[in-house]
């Protein structure tokens, strides 16, 4: 599977993945209409600007390729926006696939990797998170999501598209080097956020809840590197070429870490002492989140090499110096 073609890969998981595709060698095009991709984030490799909702568009780039299969990344990513404005994510999230799925399915390009999320779960009875837990996502953001799983299961046994879902934890850090990094405004992760209050861009960071029943108050989450995210990527392309089936993995660093663990290594890497002001709980925070990860490592051979709180802090730390204002200037 050398010819792939990649939707929303300008964005943040998709042009760390993009690089890694052209690294190791593979025929890469970006299908993006760039609202929130950065045509900066992926020089040199051939772009297509178009939208999942225009039909047209995504099926006349489709047909003039001979592509071996997709990886879909393209759909809007924030909880809050979506529980503000459930028929933007609905139309872009579950339409857009729809007509990406119909376009593939009429070109004969039937091997997908999708970009799911741990969202599908909502508050989880039980941890870490399995595959196998129920499902029941507490935003329409969640839902657009497991309604892609659920439409990809159905074009598995009517159609034989295969496709593996990939569902992340919280996606953090930046290339190595510096060089690619997420570049969202207003950021809407959590050390996106602090690295704002580090560069003097705002006068505080906001600490959204200090009394949930952990040991610091604080809520807990899966952090794993952006990296090791790209590299599942490639690891389930050669998992559709060998098993030739439809399967979900969940991608975590299967450790949570607390806001104040977040804020302490910040403190410790950069050297900086910003301030923070404590602030409510936000509606339906879990208290806490991870990923039990063994059947991607089992199946998928996947190994986290980047996805140590250090690790991501650092990476994201040299991405936010060199880049205050993302790919902007100024």
């Amino acid at each position: 599977m050398k010819n792939v073609f990649v939707t929303g890969g300008a964005g943040y998981i998709g042009s760390h993945t993009v690089d890694l595709l052209n690294k190791s060698g593979f025929n890469v095009t970006v299908f993006d209409n760039l609202v929130y991709g950065h045509q900066e984030s992926i020089v040199g490799t051939r772009l297509i600007k178009g939208d999942l909702l225009n039909y047209s568009e995504i099926y006349g780039a489709l047909k003039d390729g001979r592509y071996d299969a997709v990886i879909h990344f393209a759909a809007y990513a924030s909880v809050g926006e979506s529980v503000k404005d459930p028929y933007k994510y609905f139309q872009n999230n579950v339409y857009g696939t729809l007509n990406l799925l119909k376009s593939m399915v009429e070109c004969g390009v039937l091997n997908l990797v999708f970009s799911s999320t741990c969202a599908i779960f909502g508050t989880p009875k039980t941890l870490p998170l399995s595959e196998e837990l129920e499902k029941h996502p507490e935003s329409p953001y969640g839902e657009s999501k497991l309604m892609v799983e659920n439409i990809l299961s159905w074009y598995d046994q009517i159609y034989n598209l295969r496709s593996v879902a990939l569902r992340y934890f919280n996606a953090c850090g930046s290339s190595l080097d510096g060089s690619i990094g997420e570049d969202v405004r207003p950021p809407i992760r959590i050390i996106p956020n602090i690295m704002d209050a580090v560069l003097g861009k705002k006068t505080y960071f906001t600490l959204n809840g200090t009394d949930f029943p952990t040991p610091d108050g604080t809520c807990i989450r899966d952090y794993v590197h952006v990296l090791d995210l790209a590299d599942a990527h490639l690891l389930a392309l050669d998992y559709l070429k060998r098993e030739n089936k439809t399967d979900q993995f969940n991608l975590g660093s299967e450790r949570g870490s607390s806001n104040r663990e977040i804020i302490r290594m910040v403190k410790k890497v950069t050297g900086c002492d910003f301030k923070v002001v404590e602030g409510p709980k936000r509606a339906g925070d879990p208290v806490a989140l991870y990923a039990d990860s063994s059947k991607a490592k089992r199946l998928l051979k996947w190994t986290p090499k980047h996805s140590d709180l250090k690790t991501i802090v650092e990476t994201s730390w040299l991405w936010s110096r060199s880049h205050p204002y993302g790919y902007s200037p100024e």
